[in-house]
């Protein structure tokens, strides 16, 4: 049986190039939650007026990997100590959210919020929500960073973080076919 988490922590082309290299990890959906309009677009959602974070849906198995080593991930692969920022991205679409879809994983999102805080030793800005309705993105974003390795945002962007994130989480990914 598999679960659902859905994160938002900056560009989702980041998070979904990372999440699907993780070993019980079976699809991530880039999207768009948290907003106060309904089918949002990519171009409405980069204005910033929609209320929506450009976030991801991960459909994952917790008998290989647990929701706690997703948050643990999450924490590491962006800056959760800024407002409305990653980096040169600027905006509330490019917060740090975790939309629950149960006490269980509000309860384990409490504790990794309070575990970050310790471990980046300053106060932590992500948001802790209630999962509300997920808006898949447009085609053109699903497996983005894969199919445009040579997109300058990939390059610059993309492409350093998931590096970090293979050396420093090498324990948890997908064996290599």
């Amino acid at each position: 049986m598999t679960e659902i988490a859905t994160l938002a922590g900056g560009c989702f082309w980041c998070l979904e190039a990372i999440f699907k290299r993780l070993r019980g990890v079976h699809h991530v959906q880039s999207g768009y939650i948290g907003g106060h309009i309904s089918q949002p677009q990519y171009k409405q959602v980069c204005e910033g007026n929609t209320g929506h974070a450009e976030a991801v849906e991960i459909e994952f198995d917790p008998s290989i990997i647990s929701y706690s080593d997703l948050l643990q991930v999450f924490f590491a692969i962006h800056n959760p100590t800024t407002i409305n920022r990653q980096g040169n991205d600027i905006g509330p679409q490019y917060r740090s959210a975790i939309f629950f879809h149960n006490d269980s994983q509000h309860l384990q999102a409490k504790t990794a919020i309070a575990d970050a805080s310790n471990e980046w030793g300053q106060a932590i800005v992500t948001e802790l929500n209630a999962a509300s309705t997920f808006w898949p993105a447009e085609l053109e974003h699903a497996d983005y960073y894969n199919l445009h390795p040579n997109q300058p945002y990939c390059m610059a962007v993309v492409g350093p973080k998931v590096q970090k994130f293979m050396q420093h989480f090498n324990h948890l990914l997908k064996p290599q076919t």
